[in-house]
């Protein structure tokens, strides 16, 4: 069944964070239905997330804090898409301030939403490898830890209790699938 989208008929800002905006919707359904719905906002840009690898067996992780749930998880790099930057640009720039290497090969994976029924935010994930040492200052607040994990090992990181995050689940099973279909 095809549907029409809602009509926005007000939308209100509720605070500014800095990071997030958090607004207030007025949608009229094809219906006639009318609904008040609230959302957190991101940057129109984006974010980025990467998956460095390092040679044919050897992707890299960060550790680093995660303010939300109060400990340090295994993720793979990420970071905004500052304005005028490419996605791609974005990916090459964040693993030079995270992990410490550059990329001579990006490519954009796929995009991904996290509870699109309250955020406005997308994530690009993007494969980077043929890596080569060469480090940006960044805007951490303290030096990541960069963790080489093996892909054949892979299974044995999803059940760490330190890697529960979304994204960098779905972008290895993404690049996954991704390298099956390249090499056929």
């Amino acid at each position: 069944m095809s549907r029409s989208k809602p009509k926005l008929i007000a939308t209100r800002a509720l605070h500014d964070t800095g990071i997030f905006n958090i607004e207030e919707m007025d949608l009229e359904f094809s219906n006639g239905a009318r609904r008040c719905y609230q959302r957190i906002r991101g940057s129109d840009q984006g974010a980025v997330l990467i998956i460095p690898q390092l040679d044919d067996q050897t992707l890299l992780l960060i550790r680093e804090y995660s303010a939300g749930m109060q400990r340090y998880e295994l993720v793979f790099p990420k970071g905004h898409i500052e304005h005028g930057e490419s996605p791609l640009e974005a990916a090459n720039r964040e693993i030079q301030e995270e992990v410490g290497y550059a990329a001579n090969a990006l490519e954009h994976i796929h995009s991904v939403t996290v509870a699109p029924g309250y955020l406005y935010h997308t994530t690009h994930i993007v494969h980077a490898w043929d890596l080569y040492p060469r480090r940006l200052s960044g805007d951490e607040p303290e030096e990541l830890e960069v963790v080489p994990w093996r892909i054949d090992q892979f299974e044995r990181l999803l059940r760490r209790d330190d890697f529960t995050e979304a994204r960098s689940i779905s972008a290895f099973y993404l690049l996954r699938d991704h390298l099956r279909r390249e090499r056929g």
